[in-house]
């Protein structure tokens, strides 16, 4: 008899890694750097991989693979690796996958650390790319060459939260035999599962929601069974792994992020609509707000609208720094994903190496706020907001 299908958000609480002879209810640390075989012909067999098994927490550990299987199960991914950072994920997934003569197509609106990559580091060892704008599907067509051989984006983007219709991303790379590469930070696994939509490869930097508490830095790669394969070897043997203790971390917060998100989602929402028609606005940019122009195709990709918020002030850079200079409550950091509400002003910092043209085009404005909203009442979080507003008039 089969057992019932659970659902995924059941699974990403009951799975964990096999219990010890102590039958311990919660997983224990591993915090061991290697594993000891019971005889010569197992230590041969599992370096031999004909033997399933740990060897070397570089390659495995068995907090690392809780980790990476629940977030496969919540992705529909078939396999997956966890590593130490966000940018060690969004790297690892672009190197180990490509080599010198390749070509990427990737979204213009993407983080500051990703242009870099593609700008600074790839074109070191031969890798180029071609910009698209991310809100013109019918544009990305063109600019595939013949050496082209991954489209990566980021949906919603970083931080002028601009969207990508994956669906149309995911029928251009099937017809071109092209890796989609979709980074889904933002949205989080609860809210959009880009292989829904033909992603090949997703990425996250598991430093923000999936952690949810600013504790610690991670990240991981989930995607086909095939080019995780390459992945894992690349990364296995470049060594970005994470460590044991951030992976049993990682694998508790996913216990709560059906949990966070629905509240995160809900001061979000709730914070845009309050901060429309306020004087010292251009705009107020959220996914479901009437206002926003990519709205219908962000709720045929997402669940809900997410829990960024990024308002465009009046006054531009003098603007920003001032709201941000007086604001009480929320934090100021260059991090989101936080049980604490974080402003952050991208023009002077987490966008700033980019030109000023670089950052029009990605639909940064000098006066742009990324609110990462918190899960404190939501009362407060307005109030602090609108109090630094008004001193922005």
């Amino acid at each position: 008899m089969s057992k019932k299908k659970l659902h995924p958000h059941t699974e990403m609480i009951r799975l964990q890694s096999e219990r010890s002879q102590n039958r311990e209810h919660s997983v224990p640390l591993y915090l061991t750097s290697s594993f000891t075989f019971e005889s010569a012909a197992q230590m041969e067999g599992m370096f031999k991989e004909e033997i399933k098994g740990n060897i070397y927490s570089r390659y495995s550990n068995p907090n690392v693979s809780e980790f990476v299987q629940k977030i496969c199960t919540l992705e529909g991914a078939e396999n997956g690796f966890a590593t130490t950072t966000g940018m060690s994920a969004v790297f690892n997934s672009i190197a180990a996958l490509l080599s010198q003569g390749d070509h990427i197509v990737s979204t213009n609106a993407i983080f500051g650390s990703t242009h870099q990559i593609l700008k600074q580091v790839l074109p070191r060892f031969g890798i180029t790319h071609t910009y698209v704008k991310s809100d013109e599907p019918d544009t990305w067509e063109a600019a595939i060459q013949p050496n082209t051989k991954m489209f990566l984006c980021e949906t919603p983007s970083n931080p002028g939260l601009r969207i990508v219709d994956l669906k149309k991303a995911g029928e251009l790379c099937k017809a071109h035999n092209l890796i989609l590469n979709v980074d889904n930070c933002f949205a989080t696994p609860i809210i959009q599962q880009p292989i829904k939509f033909g992603a090949n490869i997703v990425t996250h930097s598991a430093t923000k929601f999936i952690d949810g508490q600013g504790r610690i830095l991670g990240g991981v790669i989930a995607g086909d069974a095939e080019l995780i394969e390459k992945v894992i070897f690349f990364a296995r043997h470049t060594g970005p792994i994470i460590s044991a203790f951030n992976a049993w971390l990682l694998s508790k917060s996913l216990e709560t992020l059906p949990l966070r998100m629905e509240k995160h989602c809900f001061n979000a929402k709730t914070l845009a609509e309050r901060l429309v028609g306020n004087k010292c606005l251009n705009q107020v940019l959220y996914p479901e707000l009437a206002s926003f122009k990519q709205r219908e195709i962000a709720l045929q990709q997402m669940s809900k609208g997410g829990a960024l918020v990024s308002i465009d002030l009046k006054g531009g850079i003098e603007a920003g720094v001032t709201f941000m200079n007086n604001i009480e409550m929320c934090s100021l950091s260059s991090n989101l994903g936080d049980s604490r509400t974080i402003v952050t002003h991208p023009a002077t910092s987490t966008h700033s190496k980019l030109s000023k043209e670089e950052r029009s085009a990605a639909g940064i404005t000098d006066g742009m706020i990324r609110i990462s909203v918190g899960l404190e009442y939501i009362d407060d979080i307005y109030d602090d907001i609108e109090q630094a507003l008004a001193k922005c008039r």
